[in-house]
């Protein structure tokens, strides 16, 4: 979990400096994740983007916290409760595409989103969703080619239908050593975007490797 917020620390920080409301309403929000009080992060974040209606981050950031409720919980899934914070996070992608509706980091999450439905039920939800994971990742990272997340997100998708069809991986593990080394030069649009995933793509790249 930390190494998805990880990137909202690393700002300087100095004694002084004028904050809008939103930075440091967005700090704090991330302070509360990092501190594992994701609900609280998640109200925060919701309070953000109610005040600042033009803003899409906070709807971002509340979308993937309950996208990732349902993974920290898997092992005890029920659908209706990954219904439950399914929907929440719809409800959040929803609001970042009426701001936007080619908002490339809107396309990422609804995958996301799409994605724990497959993962749950292959057979009920694969048809359903599966062509469209992977459309909403290419259409990503057609918006942003040298994004390692959006590389990286499609790359392991790739992986994943690779395997369950019994294909060649070697691509899609080459996709994710070109993000790995993108990473080390990507800069986010603002110190509030998203920037995590490298640790998950250092780890996809040596399990290609066994």
């Amino acid at each position: 979990m930390k190494t998805i917020i990880t990137f909202a620390f690393l700002f300087i920080t100095t004694l002084g400096i004028s904050q809008t409301p939103y930075e440091k309403g967005m700090r704090k929000a991330f302070e509360l994740w990092e501190a594992n009080k994701m609900d609280d992060a998640s109200n925060l974040f919701a309070r953000i983007a109610a005040a600042e209606e033009e803003q899409w981050l906070p709807d971002y950031y509340i979308a993937q916290i309950h996208v990732l409720k349902c993974w920290s919980t898997w092992e005890d899934r029920k659908e209706e409760t990954l219904k439950v914070n399914l929907d929440k996070a719809q409800e959040h992608v929803n609001n970042i595409l009426a701001i936007d509706k080619e908002n490339p980091y809107a396309k990422q999450m609804q995958a996301q989103l799409y994605t724990v439905w497959v993962a749950y039920d292959g057979a009920k939800y694969g048809m359903k969703y599966s062509g469209k994971v992977s459309e909403l990742y290419t259409q990503a990272q057609k918006a942003e080619p040298e994004n390692p997340i959006f590389i990286f997100n499609k790359a392991e998708w790739d992986i994943g239908a690779a395997r369950y069809f019994g294909s060649d991986t070697t691509p899609y593990c080459n996709e994710i050593k070109r993000a790995i080394d993108l990473f080390a030069t990507f800069k986010p649009a603002t110190e509030f975007h998203p920037s995590y995933g490298l640790e998950r793509a250092e780890e996809a790249y040596a399990a290609c490797n066994k």
